[in-house]
């Protein structure tokens, strides 16, 4: 048992050696892009989530309209409907599972450390469950960086929700 134990130690500690190698060599091709400082601003976004957002992204000009980028990270529900009734389900699986990782770990943080998101939660937990608050407030997250890269703009709270007020 204690060999085990010590192996599996060697291979953690192994890992994060590799782990800290590809960091450090992608750290620099991310500091080129305007698009890592700037996801750096929104809450619950740091050094791992905006390099995976930036990356996965690409050249936001790809997506034509907001709408495009949240369904392509799975933040929008893909469901067929006709004439108000539900017809069907779409491919769940399409889109981009890293960046629906990315904001959905956002989210989880920015619900914790910001009074407006956390607002924003409660409000929404208390008519669904908290699984779906945490995706919608993931889902604006996505908003805000499309904007944000697209305009090549900090984050701004107050576009992400518009009339409410800070609390802090």
């Amino acid at each position: 048992l204690f060999v085990s134990i010590q192996r599996n130690l060697n291979v953690i500690q192994l890992l994060n050696t590799q782990i800290g190698i590809i960091e450090a060599a992608i750290l620099p091709q991310c500091q080129r892009l305007p698009e890592y400082e700037q996801l750096k601003t929104v809450f619950g976004i740091g050094v791992i989530l905006s390099q995976t957002i930036a990356l996965e992204t690409g050249d936001i000009n790809r997506f034509h309209s907001v709408g495009n980028y949240t369904s392509y990270c799975r933040c929008v529900d893909s469901i067929k409907t006709s004439n108000g009734k539900k017809k069907g389900v779409g491919n769940k699986k399409s889109g981009n599972k890293y960046l629906a990782w990315a904001y959905m770990e956002a989210a989880n943080y920015a619900k914790r450390f910001d009074s407006q998101c956390r607002a924003f939660h409660d409000r929404k937990s208390a008519k669904t469950n908290s699984i779906i608050a945490t995706k919608a407030l993931g889902c604006k997250l996505a908003k805000a960086a499309w904007h944000m890269m697209k305009e090549q703009t900090n984050f701004d709270l107050s576009r992400v929700f518009p009339g409410m007020q800070s609390k802090e």
